[in-house]
């Protein structure tokens, strides 16, 4: 026998022991030899070469008798609490090569009671003893598998457990090593081929000799999902066999046995949804002592419905110093009693409790504690997620992607829903999902979206189900496939999905789905009756609008509007105002101002609007402002944003207030006209910094003009470091977003590559002449100078003049400057009053165009006009 040193790694040690290999071991299981695993193209691996040691063979060699005074004298030093003692005659004996004695040292270092427990020391101790055969050969292979299958003080190796256990199994033990083994053979692991029909077989085996937990493993792998054929009366059958040797255990007194039975009747277990049992099992463990089941007991009283009865359980464990019971009453009793919620929350918390430190974090992030503290709510998930908690990763994922956040937070959002993902919430797979599929926070991949909300629909999040529905309804991030999503949908309405009744109702009134105006109405009742906001505004825009074959019926609009408006919804004041506008133009205003001097904020709003704009109403500025003021000073936030933008002129420090507040609050559009004020200095003093600050977040959320003001910005090294590609990418938003300003910007510095962008010749004339086809005149005025300037564009000073003169009607001032002073050059009159110039100008350009034209061109046919045009070119782009 070959011993290594001591003093040589583990890892070295335990490879170097010497083993004699043995191909053919045959083992009987179960009546039957276990199969030849180790052949076949994906047949689980041989023993390797260094550990061959492990599994020789032979005739063991029973020393016992020699030694058996010595390893009692071993066992007597480890009761008194003389573990030193143990270990030194134990040591006595190992160095006679005693197995015995080896497994003795695992055992003491493996369970870690009368010595601090070292892990690795057991592997190395469990190894020696395995090199060697003896009477203890099974149970020195098992106890050595378990510390290789999870890994612990050696490298996880499931090859060598699976080894380890089939030599375990062939000494048949008693103890769980079949066990072991099948739970190996599910699945399979590395190196290890699965077998589920060799795991039946050992789970039927540990079951006849009285496994219990076989019984459980089998009645799982015949259940719908498991890892066998279904077959539903053998997974009762064992279940059944199951539960009857808890109830032996439970009659014994195990509280254990109890709380398993107890959860074979919860909602997800394997005998089905029985309350009453459930509840029964776990009375009878509080009853023997178990302190959790009480608890238990009352969350699952509250779960039943019977909440009273649950909260009182509760309170008692609670009281009893169970800081899950302290746990489960706060979350029993938020809607009910907050401030209570809170304090029990607060006591679990101080007591080392993650799921109460979640739970209140999310209480004071939402508010539903009383007084919303956000801070505080965020400080807390974090702890909880810097200790890999996945729900509050969750939550603090959807917190990061709400818009009470700046705009920028969907990509540290991202890394917590990331995190929650490999640590297995559905919750968080669904909302990574809905990242991949939205683009937020990463870069848009329907693939990937689609398979992480798959993923979290088979973990039990019908909400994944409802939101690839809706993807396939909208055909955007994932094909348009309509009967898929109705399909999907369909399903996530039957787990009792709200927001997919919502959807699925709106795509039977209004599209994309075949007309049902009857199920689509239901639907949409059944969300609102259950508080859905939106549910409601769908309802008041279809009876405005007569949608799916529903009659027009303002008066039905205006009452699910309100409704709307009464739960919330953001969008139910848009969709009012346009109520209310109908209502207008059909000469029933009264009902808005009703509204309106009722105190209603989101009335006041739309009257103050319908003032503004004249629509339903005459036009007046002093009525808009009025109303306005009245649902700003209530509170409206669009009302703060349209009443700031309309005093910008006449009073521009309480507009920037208003404006100012608005933003604050969340309004784009207030944030823009902020944003675009700061950058130009225009009612306010100039501070670019702040402009962008403002404009950033709209930018990153879409919006098209903010995009636009940053491409600026950046190009200019306006309130930010000047940064090219920046400039370029934010302009590029832009004009995907189909904005004709950013077409001509970008168009322009692209072809003359201005403020450090590559000049792109052809891309910038394409640009130009898209934008000047949608009718920009700036785009009209750049094409006309380069044309007639040349060098970026080749020399064509008529066609030039062209754009130039269609710039000039469309009101572009320099463009109508530039062809006054042609005309003054062409007729000598360099000095002349550039306001006569540009009233001949207003003379030529008001008569027939044909003829504008005309004239123009004969003009232009003047060298001193066209060289005043070239110079006019020349220093407009210079």
């Amino acid at each position: 026998m070959n011993m290594t040193p001591l003093g040589t790694p583990l890892a070295t040690r335990i490879g170097g022991l010497r083993l004699a290999a043995s191909a053919g071991l045959l083992v009987m299981l179960a009546g039957c030899a276990i199969p030849n695993m180790n052949s076949g193209p994906q047949a689980t691996a041989p023993v390797p070469e260094q550990y061959q040691d492990w599994f020789d063979g032979g005739r063991p060699v029973n020393m016992e008798w020699m030694h058996k005074q010595t390893v009692k004298k071993a066992d007597q030093a480890i009761a008194a609490g003389n573990p030193r003692e143990a270990i030194r005659l134990l040591n006595l004996l190992t160095d006679q090569g005693f197995p015995q004695a080896h497994y003795e040292l695992g055992k003491l270092f493996d369970q870690g009671k009368a010595v601090e427990r070292d892990p690795a020391r057991a592997a190395e101790n469990y190894a020696k003893a395995v090199s060697t055969p003896s009477y203890i050969l099974g149970h020195a292979s098992l106890n050595l598998a378990k510390l290789y299958r999870e890994g612990d003080g050696v490298e996880r190796n499931d090859l060598l457990a699976y080894h380890l256990l089939r030599q375990a199994v062939e000494e048949d033990l008693g103890r769980d090593a079949r066990l072991m083994l099948a739970d190996l053979l599910v699945e399979g692991g590395q190196g290890v081929k699965a077998n589920p029909q060799r795991a039946a077989a050992l789970y039927t085996k540990a079951a006849e000799e009285g496994q219990d937990e076989a019984l459980l493993a089998l009645a799982k792998a015949y259940s719908p999902g498991g890892w066998l054929a279904e077959a539903p009366e053998r997974a009762m059958d064992y279940s059944g066999r199951y539960a009857e040797a808890l109830r032996e255990r439970a009659a014994a007194g195990e509280t254990d046995a109890m709380i398993r039975l107890a959860e074979l009747h919860a909602p997800d277990g394997l005998l089905g949804d029985q309350p009453e049992r459930r509840l029964h099992w776990l009375r009878q463990a509080s009853q023997a002592g178990d302190k959790d089941a009480l608890a238990k007991a009352g969350s699952a009283l509250v779960d039943a419905g019977k909440t009273q009865q649950g909260i009182a359980m509760l309170e008692e464990a609670a009281r009893n110093g169970d800081v899950d019971a302290m746990t489960q009453l706060g979350r029993a009793l938020t809607e009910r009693r907050p401030g209570e919620a809170r304090r029990w929350l607060e006591k679990a918390t101080e007591q080392g409790s993650m799921d109460a430190r979640v739970s209140l974090g999310r209480m004071l992030i939402d508010g539903s504690a009383g007084a919303a503290d956000p801070r505080r709510g965020v400080a807390l998930l974090e702890e909880a997620a810097q200790r890999d908690d996945p729900l509050a990763l969750a939550a603090l994922g959807d917190y990061y992607m709400s818009d009470e956040v700046d705009a920028s937070q969907p990509y540290i959002a991202v890394d917590y829903l990331k995190r929650g993902h490999e640590l297995g919430h559905p919750w968080a797979t669904q909302l990574l999902g809905k990242a991949y599929l939205e683009g937020r926070g990463v870069s848009a991949d329907p693939q990937r979206a689609e398979a992480l909300l798959r993923e979290a629909a088979d973990q039990g999040q019908s909400a994944a189900l409802g939101l690839l529905g809706q993807a396939y309804l909208e055909g955007e991030a994932l094909p348009f496939h309509p009967s898929r999503g109705e399909e999907l949908l369909q399903a996530a309405v039957e787990a009792g999905e709200t927001s997919a009744m919502t959807t699925l109702g709106e795509a039977y009134l209004a599209g994309p789905l075949e007309a049902r105006p009857e199920r689509g109405l239901s639907l949409l009742r059944q969300a609102a009756e259950r508080g859905d906001g939106y549910a409601m505004v769908v309802l008041g825009r279809a009876y405005r609008k007569g949608e799916g074959g529903l009659p027009r019926d303002l008066d039905k609009a205006t009452q699910w509007l309100t409704r709307a408006r009464q739960a919330g919804h953001e969008s139910a004041d848009e969709a009012m105002t346009r109520v209310n506008r109908d209502l207008g133009a059909q000469g029933d205003i009264k009902a808005l101002v009703k509204a309106a001097e009722a105190g209603n904020r989101g009335a006041m709003a739309d009257l103050g609007r319908a003032f503004l704009e004249g629509k339903g109403v005459q036009q007046n500025l002093g009525h808009a402002r009025t109303w306005l003021t009245h649902a700003a000073n209530a509170g409206h936030n669009g009302a703060r944003a349209d009443l700031g933008e309309m005093l910008l002129d006449s009073d521009p420090e309480r507009a920037v207030t208003l404006l100012r507040t608005a933003a604050d609050n969340g309004h784009s559009g207030a944030r823009l006209t902020l944003g675009r004020a700061y950058l130009e200095g225009e009612h306010v003093a100039a501070d670019p910094g702040q402009g962008v600050a403002y404009l950033r977040p709209a930018a990153e959320a879409g919006n098209p003009y903010a995009a636009l003001l940053l491409g600026q910005a950046y190009l200019a090294g306006n309130g930010v470091e000047a940064d090219p590609k920046k400039g370029e990418k934010w302009l590029n938003q832009a004009v995907q977003s189909g904005d004709l300003s950013a077409r001509a910007n970008l168009g322009r510095v692209l072809l003359r590559g201005e403020n450090g962008v590559t000049r792109d010749l052809e891309r910038g004339k394409a640009l130009l002449e898209e934008a000047s086809v949608q009718g920009h005149p700036g785009a009209m005025a750049t094409l006309g100078r380069e044309y007639i300037r040349g060098g970026n564009l080749q020399q064509d000073v008529r066609r030039g003049a062209d754009y130039l003169l269609q710039a000039a009607e469309q009101g572009h001032s320099s463009a109508r400057l530039s062809l006054a002073k042609a005309y003054l050059a062409a007729n000598g009159l360099e000095n002349a009053s550039q306001e006569q110039a540009l009233m001949w100008l207003n003379n030529v350009m008001d008569g027939d165009s044909g003829m504008a034209l005309q004239t123009l061109h004969e003009l232009l046919s003047d060298d001193k006009a066209i060289k005043a045009l070239q110079a006019e070119a020349q220093a407009s782009a210079g």
